[in-house]
C-alpha cells in the first residue's frame, strides 16, 4: 500500500475525525486567549513584566497584533467546524503567525507565551495531519 492508498483508507474509517475537531476546539481556545492577552496587552495590564524590552514595538503594539490574530483564530476555528478546507488552511496560517506572534510577544509574558506556542504546535499537526477534505466531509 502507498501512503496515499493508506491515507484515503483511514479517511474511509473516520479515523482522524475527532482530531479535526478537537484542533478547531484548540483554535478557538487559542482565539480566546489571544482576544483575552491583546486586551490585557493594549491596557498595559501589570501581570507583563515590566520594563520589557521589545526587539520591534512596544507592549501596546504586540497586543494589537494578538488581538487581531485572536479574531482571525476565532473565525477560523468556526470555519474548520463547518468543514470549510480554506478556513483550514487559514488556520494554519493563522496559528503560524501566532507562533511568530508569542516569540515577539515573551519578554512580556515568557510563560504564557511558551505554553502558546506549545498549544500552537499541536493545533497545526491537527490540522496538517488530519484535516483532509474526508475528514472534513465526514
Amino acid at each position: 500500500m502507498t501512503s496515499a492508498t493508506m491515507g484515503r483508507a483511514r479517511a474511509a474509517s473516520g479515523e482522524g475525525y475527532g482530531m479535526v475537531v478537537f484542533a478547531a476546539v484548540l483554535l478557538g481556545m487559542l482565539g480566546l486567549f489571544n482576544i483575552i492577552d491583546g486586551i490585557a496587552a493594549i491596557a498595559r495590564s501589570h501581570i507583563f513584566i515590566a520594563n520589557a524590552h521589545y526587539v520591534i514595538g512596544d507592549l501596546r503594539a504586540w497586543g494589537w497584533v494578538a488581538l487581531i490574530l485572536g479574531v482571525a483564530q476565532a473565525l477560523a476555528s468556526i470555519g474548520v467546524l463547518a468543514g470549510n478546507q480554506v478556513a483550514r488552511w487559514f488556520g494554519v496560517a493563522v496559528i503560524g503567525l501566532n507562533a511568530i506572534n508569542q516569540m515577539f510577544f515573551l519578554p512580556g509574558y515568557p510563560f504564557w507565551s511558551l505554553m502558546i506556542i506549545a498549544v500552537d504546535v499541536v493545533a497545526l499537526w491537527g490540522l496538517c495531519a488530519y484535516g483532509s477534505r474526508d475528514n472534513l466531509a465526514d
